[in-house]
Parts: structure tokens; sequence; C-alpha cells
């Protein structure tokens, strides 16, 4: 049975995941499974590449900034007080097109595992030291280990920009 969790804010394992930081404050460890819970700060222009959870539902809650969000081919924008949910086995990805960080909280339910995906690939955030971007071998990580956290990258069709 999972324990009550309590994180102070700014608190948790964070981790660089090229220059965007995601604070973890449950884990698929602490909830049992249940869920994954944590709070991104994403730089301009940062964001994932298009992709598909086809067993995890996965929600957003923007703190700050501005993000487009990509929803099968279509587009919209997302700002500070907005939520969002994609529903397992949607195309998505999200990206900063404000000229300033956005924050936001974002969840997987169930867990699957997702911040073990963050952990593999990511750096060890630590305060007063600026991250990195992506680095070649993190990319082909990115591909290599995507599937084994049930995450199917998906590229746009032919033609279209992602």
């Amino acid at each position: 049975m999972p324990e009550v969790i309590h994180h102070s804010a700014g608190k948790g394992p964070s981790v660089w995941f090229g220059d965007a930081v995601y604070t973890f404050k449950a884990t698929t460890a602490t909830t049992g499974g249940s869920l994954t819970f944590a709070e991104a700060t994403v730089p301009p222009g940062g964001g994932p590449p298009p992709h598909v959870h086809p067993s995890t539902d996965e929600a957003f809650f923007i703190l700050g900034g501005e993000l487009e969000f990509l929803k099968g081919e279509e587009t919209f924008l997302a700002g500070e007080g907005d939520f969002v949910w994609v529903p397992r086995g949607t195309r998505h990805r999200f990206r900063n097109v404000g000229l300033h960080n956005s924050r936001m909280l974002f969840l997987f339910t169930p867990a699957a595992g997702m911040e073990g995906f963050f952990n593999a690939i990511g750096t060890e955030a630590k305060p007063g030291v600026a991250p990195a971007p992506l680095t070649p071998e993190q990319m082909r990580q990115i591909v290599e280990l995507a599937p084994q956290y049930g995450i199917m990258l998906s590229p746009p069709p032919p033609g279209r920009a992602a």
C-alpha cells in the first residue's frame, strides 16, 4: 500500500531532459503504479516530438506561459490556468511558443514508469547549473528507449510539419 507523499514547493527528484527540467512529485514506485505526477519548466521552442501513449492517459495544467498542443493533426494554444487531457492512443505533443519559459504540471495514469524514461536519458538537475540541449546520444536513446516505456514516436504524415 503506498504511503502519503509530501514534497514541498520546488522539491522532489529533478532531471534535466535537454533544456527542460522535470521535477517528479509522485512516481510509479511511490503511488503503487497509480500515476506519475510532475512539474515541468520548458524553454522557448522546447517540447517533445509527436508521440502516442497507447496505454496511458496524460493530463496537463498550465501554470504559466503559452504552449501549442498537437491533437492528432490539429494544433491549439493553451495558456496559464488551462487544462489539457490527452486520452491514451492520441497522437500529441506540446511546444513552448512563447518568449519565456512555460511551467506546467502533468500526470500520467496509470503510471507506466514514465519517470524511468526521463531518468534514463536525462541528467540530474542541479541548482545554479544551466541545462544543455539534447546530445545526439540522448536523441538516439529517445528513439531506442521509447517503446520500453510505452511511447510510440509518431512522425507527421508525408508533406506535413509536426
